[in-house]
């Protein structure tokens, strides 16, 4: 029965592992666009995004800070009239040289690198 258990207990944690994806963070470096909005990762781990229907170009593009952790997505977006940090978390589902997609909230978010 020790035995048994002990297999079960291996077998759940090597499973419950791997839920998560390594994604190489570097193919997020670069500007990315789906539709109207982009989004610019630095290797430094700064951001920018902006919405050209919104009439935003990317000289007044909002700033953000990012990390990947597995296929979690962390931007922190630091607020201009206040010192107020908003984060936003996405799940990449697909990281290439030339396509990102995320989903947040149920809904998925397709770009793809200019």
């Amino acid at each position: 029965m020790k035995k048994f258990l002990l297999l079960l207990c291996t077998t759940l944690f090597i499973f419950s592992g791997c839920n998560k994806f390594d994604f190489d963070e570097s193919l997020l470096y670069g500007r990315w666009k789906s539709g109207t909005l982009y989004e610019k990762y630095s290797s430094s781990g700064s951001g920018w995004t902006w919405d050209t229907a919104d009439d935003v170009d990317e000289s007044e593009a909002q700033s953000f800070t990012w990390t990947l952790d597995g296929d979690k997505l962390t931007q922190l977006h630091q607020m201009e009239a206040s010192t107020a940090v908003v984060p936003k978390q996405y799940t990449i589902t697909t990281l290439t040289e030339t396509t990102l997609v995320y989903t947040a909230n149920g809904k998925t978010y397709t770009f793809k690198k200019q």
